[in-house]
């Protein structure tokens, strides 16, 4: 039967509308704040333990309006996101990083999770791109993602340079105890949303087998050949099932957001002309 096809996108903007992305989430969240300028203005200018579905939602459609969204709508977000950057900064100290939120490099990082869990996941279900596919896709994506302060030319030119540049950050995450406890605001959600609340073990699950190794630990993210069996066999079943989903529910999140993103910006009309107005007359 046609319904259960299996679909394999490669086309960028394929890739981008999959609600497979909101799988990976959880684990870019962490790594995000795992970096210690990063983490220090989360904490102290978020509130994720009564906000964490609105963070997620405005994530996610600042991502569906840089990849899908009108040069106005793209417009009016970048309004938004530089109006809640504007106090996200503090000088640094002998024990804290300095952050700004309009940095360049710090926003460099955030753009370079959200490439590197969705590409990550796409691999895991669908199997790795060609090489040619897997440059498309990341020259594609790093001009997408180039918003607000952030330009093109920050981005390692290629996806080697990339993962070189991924391994040196990696490498410097650092997770402190105010970190940490925000860490579990995220995975165990006081307030998260009812029909959210059975699926939080799995999406656990999942954001702790994504997260590199070293990573995980400092998160102290309980890992073991059991926890590794569990996640390998969901992987399993998501090259399973998902890729024979209909594109309508595969899609369904993304064009959820497309719906939002055109009640918040609503196209202007033109003015009538004076010529016009004088006839009404």
């Amino acid at each position: 039967m046609r319904l259960f096809r299996r679909i394999r996108p490669v086309a960028v903007s394929d890739i981008a509308a999959e609600a497979l992305t909101l799988a990976g989430g959880g684990c870019a969240l962490l790594l995000q704040i795992a970096h210690p300028a990063v983490g220090r203005g989360v904490v102290e200018h978020s509130d994720f333990a009564q906000r964490l579905m609105d963070r997620l939602d405005g994530t996610m459609l600042y991502l569906t309006a840089t990849m899908f969204g009108s040069a106005e709508q793209q417009t009016a977000l970048r309004r938004i996101v530089n109006r809640a950057h504007a106090p996200v900064r503090s000088r640094g100290t002998s024990t804290a990083p300095a952050y700004n939120a309009y940095d360049p490099d710090l926003q460099l990082w955030v753009a370079g999770t959200l490439y590197w869990t969705m590409m990550d996941l796409h691999r895991r279900v669908f199997g790795a791109l060609t090489p040619s596919q897997a440059e498309d896709a990341y020259g594609q994506l790093s001009r997408a993602l180039s918003n607000l302060q952030l330009t093109h030319d920050r981005w390692p030119a290629t996806v080697a340079a990339f993962g070189e540049y991924w391994e040196r950050t990696v490498a410097t995450l650092a997770v402190d105890a105010e970190v940490l406890a925000l860490s579990r605001q995220i995975l165990y959600p006081r307030r998260a949303a009812w029909w959210l609340r059975p699926w939080l073990p799995l999406v656990r699950l999942i954001t702790a087998g994504l997260l590199p190794d070293a990573v995980r630990q400092q998160f102290r993210l309980d890992w073991d050949e059991r926890r590794q069996r569990r996640f390998d066999r969901t992987i399993r079943m998501l090259t399973v099932v998902y890729p024979r989903l209909p594109m309508w529910l595969r899609t369904l999140p993304r064009n959820r957001y497309l719906a939002q993103l055109r009640r918040m910006v609503r196209p202007r009309e033109p003015r009538p002309s004076v010529s016009g107005r004088a006839a009404a007359d």
